[in-house]
């Protein structure tokens, strides 16, 4: 089974445990006979694969999460569908973060992911420069670079934790794996996304897997 998540920039495979990345200006042929079942969040990106591939098959009408949230994003709620309980970290350009308590969708909120902090510095010229990923978040900063750093990344830290609580939290995203080494509950799955989509197939198709 070929699994497609189609972001702004990437479009993104899972086939067999593998997953990797390919720009929709150059998709690679796969397989005429074999489905690529994929969500979407961009409609131009979609095109390129339908336009690369014949057999493809749209599957977010398939994806039904218990929740009030309005406008959730369909990669979000892929990545909410394969847990039941805890708290998701997606980071990547932005940082969305979910809360799953017994299959049900609490709730969640999104914050700027670390390059957008990054960019924001970068138009003040005294601040300017690369985060220092090295950073203790334990004692005060001593210097420029440290004080961005500690200030972008705890500030992100301390809001995850606020919600979390006592949660496992699940980290995905490319950020993902820096940023669950803060917590001692945390489990870095750079798979969290199509789990959810396998987990739905597996429900809704299982006569034409």
């Amino acid at each position: 089974m070929l699994l497609c998540d189609i972001g702004n920039t990437y479009l993104h495979f899972f086939c067999r445990g593998k997953i990797w990345k390919e720009r929709a200006n150059s998709i690679t042929k796969k397989n005429p006979e074999i489905p690529i079942y994929y969500i979407s969040v961009s409609k131009k990106n979609e095109k390129k694969l339908l336009e690369s591939h014949n057999k493809c098959v749209n599957i977010e009408k398939l994806l039904k999460l218990d929740t009030i949230y309005q406008g959730l994003g369909i990669d979000r709620k892929a990545a909410c569908l394969a847990i039941q309980n805890g708290t998701i970290v997606d980071a990547g350009s932005a940082i969305t973060i979910d809360i799953m308590q017994s299959g049900i969708h609490l709730g969640g909120y999104i914050l700027p992911g670390l390059a957008s902090y990054k960019q924001l510095f970068s138009a003040i010229d005294a601040l300017r420069m690369e985060f220092n990923f090295d950073i203790s978040l334990v004692s005060l900063p001593q210097n420029t670079r440290d004080a961005i750093s500690f200030g972008c990344i705890k500030s992100i830290i301390l809001t995850i934790q606020n919600v979390a609580k006592d949660d496992c939290i699940y980290f995905t995203g490319g950020d993902g794996k820096f940023l669950s080494r803060f917590f001692d509950k945390s489990v870095y799955d750079n798979t969290l996304v199509f789990k959810g989509m396998s987990k739905v197939l597996q429900n809704n198709l299982k006569g034409s897997l």
